[in-house]
């Protein structure tokens, strides 16, 4: 059995089994020789309070199964539907593929397979969700009212009796 093989940084840490191991100041290599082993990189690691859009969401669901905070059925029954969404948004685009990617390894409950697939994508949303704010902004500033427009706050309130 060839087993999973590890190439630890200096000073990188993992988490195995729930419990943080940081390398020393040398490059390393572990080979882990137990199947199925709750392993994550913590470089890896998205911090929840970070798992806010879709596919951070997405991400930090699979990213739970292989720390081994949730198990397959849980994580599979979470990440489907997530992924759905996402292939919804992504059918036509160039990122597709990296939705299927992250599908299959569902499929094959290859749950660091997901978080490799989707990683990428994390980069994108940014970059679409900041598109869409600046759209957003944009918009809002175009239907300003104008200056003494009804609907707008006047600036200074008039002297009594005066129409503003």
């Amino acid at each position: 059995m060839a087993g999973l093989v590890l190439k630890l940084a200096p000073n990188e840490r993992i988490l195995i089994n729930g419990v943080v191991i940081e390398n020393g100041e040398r490059k390393t290599v572990l080979k882990i020789k137990t199947p199925n082993a709750a392993i994550l990189r913590l470089r890896d690691a998205l911090h929840p309070d970070d798992a806010k859009t879709p596919i951070t969401r997405a991400y930090y669901a699979a990213q739970m199964r292989v720390a081994g905070e949730s198990d397959d059925a849980v994580a599979s029954a979470e990440l489907d539907p997530k992924l759905d969404e996402l292939s919804h948004v992504f059918e036509d685009g160039p990122h597709a593929s990296a939705v299927e990617a992250a599908r299959a390894q569902l499929r094959k409950r290859n749950f660091y397979g997901v978080m490799r697939a989707l990683k990428p994508l994390i980069d994108v949303e940014k970059e679409l969700l900041a598109q869409q704010d600046a759209a957003s902004a944009s918009t809002d500033q175009d239907t300003a009212p104008e200056p003494g427009a009804a609907g707008s706050v006047p600036v200074k309130d008039a002297p009594s009796g005066e129409d503003p």
